[in-house]
């Protein structure tokens, strides 16, 4: 495949994803405007990210802390918004800190600490979510639901970080109407959080399987990877 085939499929992907978030958020009586689309990028080449962001796409998600480092280091010329969507380890959120604009997936008050107190002077505060596990599943990371008020408390207190919203990855499910009971939990624990003097404007929820679900309930980020760049690099 050329490069410029490569581009134009791309483009022609991302039109018909954000033909689609739009047709939804209108059928939800929502804004288009509201939504954005997170371009997950782990195992994708620069070229493809490159190729994407030609066609206006400006968001892209990383899962692995060496790959967005090296990714954003080659495209620092690019303004790119880089959004950390995987586990991290506390030894590897210096370099997060140094490079991401998002990072979705605090779940414990160290990690937050440590991305605050590693935050350079001269970037903005780091734009946080709070993962939530909100399947119980042992296998996913993310904190219980009845966890996450203390947790907001504490994030809400550091001057390098701000929090945002939350975010979360269910367990798959083909049933619509359990997808969107999921999360319209997320939702509420969202809207009751802001009752209690929070400013979250986020929920990073949402991937190819439930995106409707996921909009349908408030969705302002969804993370699309595979149905833009195709399949991952091995």
């Amino acid at each position: 495949m050329t490069s410029l085939t490569y581009m134009t499929k791309i483009r022609d992907k991302l039109q018909i994803i954000g033909a689609e978030i739009k047709k939804t958020a209108l059928k939800y009586q929502r804004k288009p405007d509201d939504i954005q689309l997170l371009a997950v990028s782990k195992r994708h080449s620069v070229e493809a990210i490159q190729n994407a962001y030609g066609s206006g796409q400006t968001s892209f998600g990383e899962n692995y802390v060496q790959e967005l480092v090296e990714k954003a280091q080659t495209l620092a010329e690019y303004d790119i918004s880089w959004h950390f969507i995987g586990p991290l380890q506390s030894n590897k959120t210096k370099q997060i800190a140094h490079v991401a604009n998002w990072v979705h997936t605090i779940d414990r008050f160290k990690i937050a600490q440590r991305l605050n107190d590693q935050r350079p002077d001269d970037l903005p505060a780091l734009s946080v979510c709070i993962q939530i596990n909100i399947s119980g599943e042992a296998s996913k990371s993310g904190v219980n639901v009845d966890e996450v008020g203390a947790l907001a408390k504490k994030i809400a207190k550091l001057p390098r970080l701000r929090l945002r919203g939350l975010m979360v990855i269910p367990a798959p499910s083909d049933s619509f109407e359990e997808q969107r009971a999921t999360f319209a939990k997320v939702s509420k624990l969202k809207d009751q959080l802001n009752l209690q003097g929070y400013k979250l404007d986020t929920l990073s929820m949402g991937m190819s399987g439930d995106m409707e679900a996921a909009i349908a309930e408030g969705a302002t980020i969804v993370r699309i990877g595979t149905a833009i760049f195709g399949t991952r690099d091995v």
